[in-house]
């Protein structure tokens, strides 16, 4: 019996499908703290090509080497942008994510936040396995164990899994950071439901999404489990963050030991941070 429970819990999380979830410049209604009076009105401004510059030196800095070096490559990195998304930008994300086959672009049309971007992840959600959901802005990073270790969590309380609706996986600890023409600038972080290197695990008869929940609020509708593994998750800098907290105000010069331990722990280095924010002297910009 204990061996017959032991093969039911390997097989379930070894099967567990793994979906990321990227909101790139997506004109949504909703979703965001800046707010426009019409879809048109927020296209115009999320397309602006000073902002789609930053937009995608940040995904290259950060979000994408993060992608590239993950010890588990069993996943899936969906990518939504706007059905009227600029056909010249739409190239260059499918150059930039052409050796990543993780990822799947999807386009739609402006709709409710929360809904379209539900309705994404149902569109590619396999019946009949645990999903391990988690949402990534595109200029931040995770640690390159997260998929490793979400899987791992869920085969070793899987009694916990099996008996609950979801359940949430949160890492706490991590780093803001800003890329600049002379390299990372940096602060290591604390923080609980941040959102980033944060998955919620939907058992295979339930047809809820990370979307269905709010994650500074999910610790009141499930039981979470909370990790405090470090560097295991890297939350972009830049000078208008959406999410309207203050962050990055003491962020400093990576030491050389530190800037080894970030290529380590996110596949980021300095020496592709400087070269890409060198290309351009445009600030940062959300």
């Amino acid at each position: 019996m204990r061996l017959t429970r032991y093969i039911r819990r390997r097989r379930a999380a070894r099967r567990a499908q793994v979906i990321g979830l990227c909101r790139f410049s997506y004109p949504a209604l909703g979703g965001f703290k800046t707010e426009h009076d019409s879809p048109a009105d927020r296209a115009a401004y999320l397309y602006e090509p000073a902002r789609l510059d930053a937009r995608f030196r940040l995904f290259e800095a950060f979000t994408l080497p993060s992608l590239r070096a993950q010890t588990d490559r069993d996943f899936t990195f969906l990518i939504v942008v706007g059905d009227d998304f600029p056909a010249d930008r739409m190239a260059q994300l499918r150059a930039l994510t052409a050796d990543v086959p993780q990822v799947v672009i999807q386009a739609h049309p402006p709709g409710r936040h929360r809904s379209v971007m539900s309705e994404a992840i149902a569109s590619i959600r396999e019946p009949g396995r645990y999903s391990i959901q988690f949402r990534l802005d595109d200029d931040d990073a995770m640690g390159v164990g997260f998929v490793a270790k979400c899987r791992a969590m869920l085969r070793q309380h899987f009694p916990l899994f099996e008996g609950s609706r979801h359940v949430a996986i949160d890492f706490t600890r991590g780093w803001n950071a800003r890329a600049t023409a002379q390299g990372i600038m940096a602060e290591p972080a604390n923080q609980l439901f941040l959102g980033v290197a944060f998955a919620i695990v939907f058992r295979p008869d339930v047809a809820l999404s990370v979307m269905n929940f709010t994650h500074h609020e999910v610790w009141q509708h499930m039981p979470t489990i909370t990790r405090t593994d470090p560097d295991m998750w890297l939350r972009g800098v830049n000078d208008h963050n959406d999410s309207g907290d203050a962050i990055g105000g003491a962020v400093q010069p990576l030491t050389e030991d530190q800037a080894a331990r970030f290529a380590r722990a996110f596949g980021i280095t300095e020496t592709r941070v400087r070269a890409l924010c060198a290309r351009s002297a445009v600030p940062d910009i959300r």
